[in-house]
């Protein structure tokens, strides 16, 4: 079955995870993904161990490498630059995240390309931008920082935490993934290419949605409260007589139906009656549900709120949220051909052009182009 990009070409000139993530979910679609890497090092993310998967590449790596091809071009020299070009004209689409100004430097950019071919299709991924940003490092963790993530992730005020994963690197990669497929219509349309921009802070920004409206809507200017919501409660992590247990309250009726399950009529106290009433007295109602809720543990807790429809669930780690998707038949890991390492799945489903898995990640143990 042919997939949805078959026929696209991808220059990868990308490396540690927003770049190579793009170019791994454009390779599940069927785009042909041939990875530039620095000969004798490569991307940076094979050396970033432990952990190492079974075949001794580091597990970082092969999150993101799927699906492609290596090509080790030393850009430093004309041989190099040469074959670097030859690449990126022969491609559809450039992926790079250089520091901006870069492959202008080296012959790579996209005005000296569009202007060999008018269909080049540029993303340029860079932490702050082109512009006053462009010589600030793109790391996640400087933007989670800088960018106001970490002054609302923590468990109290005073204590900003960061994001257990690099999660700004993968949400600027799913942007820079619809910025290349909405260039790619464009071209559809009108034969021309163009040059698509994305970096780490702009997407965070987008990402942090009522945080960030609140701020520029309201003036209100969000802090950490913990696993609460700033706008709803219940919402957030609760005791019980186990393990914690989240209750995802969004609404009167599913109030009402918490508390019948738990036998405390708080749904008619007037504290409590309303979703403004119980963000106001948050933390009275979070003493009366964690006294009730410490009669049962979290699992019993879960099966009888969830039949009465209360949005609710346990804390998993990592191992046992991959059952709970084994579970529901959603296949979390898949096999590889010629790899004995498993993959996570691809999460789109598509019924017509569904992702594949046809390459492992490239190994390190090649010659120089």
């Amino acid at each position: 079955m042919s997939g949805a990009l078959d026929g696209v070409v991808v220059a990868d000139f990308s490396r540690v995870l927003a770049g190579p993530y793009a170019t791994m979910l454009l390779a599940d679609l069927g785009a042909e993904v041939v990875k530039v890497e620095r000969p004798g090092s490569g991307d940076d993310t094979r050396h970033w161990g432990p952990p190492y998967a079974a075949d001794g590449t580091a597990t970082y790596f092969t999150a993101v490498n799927r699906n492609k091809t290596s090509l080790w071009l030393d850009l430093a020299t004309e041989e190099g630059r040469a074959q670097a070009r030859a690449l990126a004209l022969r491609a559809d689409v450039i992926v790079e995240n250089f520091k901006p100004g870069t492959l202008d430097r080296l012959g790579l950019g996209y005005r000296s390309l569009a202007q060999e071919d008018p269909r080049t299709i540029v993303c340029s991924i860079s932490g702050f931008g082109s512009g006053a940003g462009a010589d600030l490092p793109g790391y996640d963790l400087l933007v989670q920082a800088m960018g106001g993530l970490m002054s609302v992730t923590g468990p109290a005020p005073g204590e900003p935490t960061k994001v257990g994963v690099a999660l700004v690197d993968v949400i600027t990669g799913l942007h820079a993934v619809y910025g290349i497929l909405a260039a790619l219509r464009h071209r559809d349309l009108t034969g021309e290419g163009q040059h698509v921009e994305v970096n780490l802070l702009s997407s965070l920004l987008s990402a942090l949605v009522n945080q960030a409206s609140a701020l520029v809507a309201g003036g209100v200017v969000p802090g950490i409260l913990g696993n609460d919501h700033p706008s709803i409660t219940p919402y957030g992590v609760y005791a019980t007589g186990d393990r914690p247990l989240v209750l995802a309250v969004g609404n009167d009726r599913q109030f009402r139906a918490l508390c019948q399950a738990l036998e405390r009529p708080l749904a008619d106290e007037h504290r409590f009656a309303t979703n403004p009433a119980r963000v106001e007295h948050r933390r009275e109602l979070r003493s009366e549900l964690e006294s009730a809720l410490a009669s049962r543990g979290a699992d019993e807790w879960q099966t009888a709120l969830t039949a009465r429809g209360v949005p609710c669930g346990p804390v998993n780690d990592i191992a046992e949220a991959v059952r709970l998707a084994e579970s529901l038949g959603l296949s979390p890991a898949v096999a590889v051909p010629g790899s004995e390492v498993a993959q996570v799945a691809n999460p789109v489903r598509l019924s017509a052009t569904p992702a594949s898995y046809r390459l492992p990640p490239p190994p390190a143990a090649q010659d120089p182009a």
